[in-house]
Order: structure tokens, then C-alpha cells, then sequence
């Protein structure tokens, strides 16, 4: 595991469906692609004193970009979806 579980969490990932699912206590993060499902579950936990339920993992691939004849790839990244026990909340989250 990274020495510093703020390592593990790069940012929350804010969309319209993120906050559709944060009714389901269901909370979305940008991840580094080499993270796992352990080391995820331990940073929430430790981070906001919360009970994990689950972790689903999403590897996105990037997308190609062009500037007129100049062509560039946006970076790959990880997201991890955590369900949260019920009545739980992690606090970044509210208010949006």
C-alpha cells in the first residue's frame, strides 16, 4: 500500500450520474491505475472513518485529441465506485 492514504485518492470525480448515485451512498474517485480494490477500500476508511461496503474498479482509457494537425491522447486513468453502509456520508461530498 502507497505510505499515505491521500495517495491512493487522487480527486473525487463530481458528474450528474456521481451524484445520482451518492443517493445510494455510492461515491465515485479518480484512482492511480495501479491501485487495487484493498488499498482503495483502507484509504476511504482511514481517511473519513467510515464502514466500506464495496468496491467497484472502472479502467478508462483516454481519448484521442486534435489541434489542427497536431495529434494528442489524454491520460488513461482508474475510478473506483464505494458504497458506504447505510447512514453513512463522507462530508467532500455534501453540498454539491
Amino acid at each position: 500500500m502507497a505510505a499515505n492514504p491521500r495517495d491512493v485518492l487522487l480527486r473525487p470525480i463530481i458528474t450528474e450520474k456521481s451524484s445520482l448515485m451518492m443517493q445510494e451512498n455510492k461515491y465515485t474517485f479518480k484512482v492511480p491505475v495501479t491501485a487495487n480494490k484493498t488499498e482503495i477500500r483502507q484509504a476511504v476508511e482511514s481517511i473519513w472513518n467510515v464502514k466500506v461496503l464495496s468496491v467497484a474498479t472502472i479502467r478508462v482509457n483516454g481519448k484521442t485529441k486534435r489541434m489542427g494537425m497536431h495529434v494528442g491522447r489524454t491520460s488513461d486513468y482508474k475510478k473506483a465506485i464505494v458504497k458506504l453502509a447505510e447512514g453513512q456520508t463522507i462530508p467532500v461530498f455534501e453540498g454539491m
